[in-house]
């Protein structure tokens, strides 16, 4: 299904976020503008102000604050991968130089401080104090994840309940949010509230983990980033964490994470392992649970056509190649 379709019923207000996002990054500072046009220009999925503007419409109205608050998410949402990128020292996202790659970290990370600045200055405005606690608390959490990815790079030890920690923490929860934060805007009851944060949950730990089966299935072309980088990079996601327990040729990936010696070949090594067991079946079978839960999570007394993109989305990141 083509991003298009699912986001139909959001379409007016994401192009109005789109307006938004290319105002805000404006400063009289050229270089700041600069990696901000950038960094729009490079696109992305727009999932999570997606969810939070569809999960709003569940009210009878449409708030004043929606593109916003919209805008304020997808700036975190930037923000937190301008950041990564630094700290993975990658080169390239959706097929386009890193801002890392083409001003250098100092100036980059700074870029990102401004975009968490000016997500934070549009919630302090229109988004109230019970958002402005959500999102620095998912902050939080998103930080969380990253220090304990950071801990356990290269260690082979990990489990597979450390890993869905792990993105509960740098995924899921943001995504949960953005739909939590619809609800609350669109003045549903607290149960329902709770019931698409499941929703949120659930869709962010299949989302990211359809995410690390790319990066030993697909294409770089696929993915726009080298496939492979995870492995590269020491982060053992769940098909790596699960061929470390299951493979018969289990001690030679073990070998290759704890030499660090990440060379192309031994990469590509480190894959062939992967699928010498039925790792991708497994995780698709991970993914098609968290979706199932989704679903059940979707209060029945959602609009009709907001009850369908949410589901639809759900298809979307069970099918999703890039």
């Amino acid at each position: 299904m083509k991003q298009h379709a699912i986001f139909e019923l959001a379409k007016t207000e994401l192009a109005s976020v789109e307006q938004e996002l290319a105002s805000i990054i404006r400063s009289r500072v050229d270089l700041v503008s600069d990696i901000g046009g950038h960094l729009l220009r490079a696109g992305g999925k727009r999932l999570r102000p997606a969810l939070y503007i569809l999960c709003a419409k569940c009210g009878s109205q449409v708030p004043a604050g929606l593109v916003p608050v919209a805008a304020a998410i997808e700036l975190i949402h930037m923000a937190t991968l301008v950041h990564d990128d630094v700290i993975d020292s990658a080169a390239t996202r959706r097929g386009l130089a890193t801002a890392n790659a083409r001003w250098g970290n100092h100036v980059t990370v700074l870029a990102g401080d401004y975009l968490f600045a000016k997500a934070f200055s549009l919630i302090a405005v229109h988004g109230g104090a019970r958002a402005l606690q959500i999102l620095t608390e998912t902050i939080c959490s998103i930080c969380e994840g990253e220090i304990s990815q950071a801990r356990d790079l290269f260690n082979p030890r990990q489990s597979m309940e450390d890993y869905l920690t792990r993105i509960d923490n740098k995924t899921a929860c943001f995504i949960a949010a953005s739909c939590e934060l619809g609800a609350m805007t669109a003045g549903l009851t607290t149960a329902d509230a709770e019931a698409l944060r499941l929703y949120g949950y659930a869709i962010g730990m299949a989302f990211q983990i359809t995410d690390d089966l790319l990066d030993v299935t697909a294409s770089s072309e696929q993915i726009g980033k080298p496939a492979g980088n995870d492995l590269r990079q020491g982060v053992l996601t769940l098909p790596v964490l699960y061929a470390l327990q299951h493979s018969p040729q289990a001690g030679e990936l073990r070998r290759i994470i704890e030499a660090r010696d990440m060379t192309d070949a031994n990469v590509q090594k480190g894959i062939a392992v992967v699928h010498t067991t039925d790792a991708v079946e497994y995780c698709y079978g991970r993914v098609s649970d968290y979706l199932t839960t989704a679903r059940r999570a979707l209060p029945a007394s959602l609009p009709a056509e907001v009850y369908k993109s949410l589901w639809d989305i759900a298809d979307f990141v069970g099918l999703r190649k890039y």
